[in-house]
C-alpha cells in the first residue's frame, strides 16, 4: 500500500469516495442520501485548487481511501478521511492519518486537530486508537426547516436535541 499525493488527474478516480463520504454524513444526521460522483469530484477539485494538501492510499492502481487535510494558524486539521468498505480494518486510515500526522511534525506541530460527528462511533475508536482525545469543542445550530432530531445527547452538564 503506497500513499500518494492526490491531484486533479486522480480526482476523478477519487470521486466515488467522496461521494460516499458525504452519504455517511448524511446517515449520522438520520438524512437518507445517495452518492453524487459529480459533487464528489467537484469538492476534491475544490480541496486541490484552495492548496489543501490531499493524500491517497493507492494498491494495484486502484484507491483504497484518501484524506483531505487543512492547514490554518499553523494548525492541521483532518477534514476528510474516507477508506473504502472493503479496505477497512487493513490498516489503511492508519497509514493515511500517520500521513497527516508526518505532515504536521514537518510543520513543527506535535498533533492534528479533528471535527467528529459525534455518532461517528467508529472513527471515535478509531482516533482513540492512534492515541486521540476530545478537546472540548461542540458545534451548535438551528435544525434545517423539515429536520428533526434523531437523539439526546449530553455534553458536560447539558443536554441537546441531536
Amino acid at each position: 500500500m503506497n500513499i500518494i499525493r492526490l491531484d486533479e488527474t486522480l480526482a476523478e478516480q477519487a470521486a466515488p469516495m467522496a461521494a460516499a463520504f458525504r452519504v455517511t454524513l448524511s446517515a449520522f444526521r438520520g438524512v437518507e442520501a445517495k452518492p453524487n460522483v459529480e459533487d464528489g469530484k467537484a469538492e476534491l477539485l475544490d480541496f486541490l485548487r484552495s492548496g489543501y494538501p490531499v493524500f491517497a492510499a493507492e494498491e494495484g492502481g486502484s484507491l483504497a481511501g484518501y484524506l483531505v487535510c487543512r492547514i490554518d494558524g499553523g494548525c492541521l486539521w483532518v477534514e476528510q478521511l474516507y477508506v473504502r468498505e472493503e479496505y477497512r480494518r487493513r490498516g489503511v486510515g492508519s497509514l493515511l492519518f500517520r500521513k497527516a500526522e508526518e505532515l504536521a511534525a514537518s510543520m513543527g506541530e506535535e498533533t492534528v486537530y479533528n471535527y467528529v460527528h459525534p455518532n461517528n462511533e467508529a472513527v471515535i475508536r478509531f482516533l482513540r486508537s492512534m492515541g486521540y482525545q476530545v478537546l472540548n469543542l461542540i458545534e451548535i445550530r438551528k435544525p434545517y426547516r423539515g429536520e428533526a432530531p434523531v437523539a439526546r445527547i449530553r455534553v458536560g452538564n447539558n443536554e441537546f436535541d441531536y
